[in-house]
């Protein structure tokens, strides 16, 4: 076992300061003393008012759209947050710096899809390495080949058995009743690793994007008709993929709609969409932080604290982060 820094410290900008607080809580220590906001103009600002030298820093930050004190702040916001502080941190003599990134932003564009198109997944690797990280740590990236965009070690947690433990506790033996469904060709993968934790059967939708938020249903794969569905997916952002596949199901003789993911981005119409859908609970965890206004009864939320404070303990320690999922 090869410790890293004498100490752990969990430092958090503004996008999730309450899961940060509760990995603290799980870790057993303080959360650190800092203060991240911005000048009046817009500009960003890191304070850091305790020492760091040699220390083994966690940097807890989703990149993601947040409010603070009423303001909503943008993801560009919440990624210069996290830039600014890894610099402060890198200049201040951490021992070693991790950036924990609950919710990675800029994922869904990780390759060229038509000409002259950006890779800004790897443009937002290259800055988060040259700011200062040593190691990321991250959950349910949107493609795994971003681990490859960076020239440090990444950790991917899984949110799956999460979101799957869940359903055990709620369902039990009454799982029997379920199907479990990827809302595209892209998620079978994470839906099918589901269906087999669950032991139920698994059905896809088959779907086209002619633009960007934008989906059309073309086929279902599998037997809905009265059975109760639980879409699976990896994040929601205006959620039309999810209640357009959550109506059709229903429209096919789904007899419940459930639907889960790991971010609950929900940006847009994204919350009048789910509440007029046909999904009866939609079950996020908590890799983004939901603003009041986006705390509706259809949604329940489950937090991944634990899972992120063993790992921080792994890598602090030089164990195998593998063992989590055993």
């Amino acid at each position: 076992m090869i410790a890293h820094g004498k100490d752990i410290k969990v430092i958090t900008g503004n996008s999730n300061p309450a899961l940060a607080a509760d990995i603290c809580k799980e870790l057993g220590i303080p959360l650190g003393n800092s203060e991240v906001g911005a000048f009046s103009d817009g500009e960003n600002f890191a304070s850091i008012y305790e020492t760091v030298r040699g220390s083994d820093v966690f940097v807890v930050q989703s990149t993601c759209s947040f409010v603070k004190d009423g303001k909503a702040s943008t993801v560009n916001d919440a990624l210069m947050e996290l830039l600014i502080i890894i610099d402060a941190l890198k200049r201040a003599s951490a021992g070693r710096i991790t950036a924990v990134i609950p919710y990675f932003g800029y994922a869904r564009q990780d390759r060229k899809t038509k000409p002259r198109d950006p890779i800004s997944a790897k443009l937002v690797a290259n800055l988060i390495t040259t700011a200062g990280a040593d190691r990321v740590l991250t959950m349910d990236l949107h493609a795994n080949q971003i681990q490859g965009f960076f020239d440090i070690p990444v950790d991917n947690l899984v949110g799956n058995p999460l979101l799957t433990d869940y359903y055990i506790q709620k369902y039990g033996d009454s799982l029997n009743d379920f199907v479990a469904v990827s809302p595209d060709l892209g998620s079978v993968g994470r839906t099918r690793q589901f269906a087999e934790k669950l032991n139920i059967p698994l059905a896809i939708i088959d779907k086209r994007r002619p633009r960007p938020n934008v989906s059309e249903i073309t086929n279902i794969i599998g037997d809905v008709a009265g059975k109760k569905v639980v879409l699976v997916d990896d994040m929601i952002d205006t959620a039309g993929t999810i209640t357009n596949a959550a109506n059709a199901l229903k429209e096919r003789g789904a007899v419940e709609v459930d639907a889960c993911c790991t971010h609950a981005v929900l940006s847009g119409p994204a919350i009048k969409r789910i509440e007029d859908s046909a999904i009866t609970e939609l079950l996020v965890l908590d890799t983004i932080e939901l603003p009041e206004e986006k705390k509706i009864a259809k949604i329940t939320s489950v937090s991944v604290e634990e899972i992120f404070a063993n790992a921080i303990k792994c890598i602090h320690d030089g164990t195998s982060i593998s063992q989590l999922f055993d």
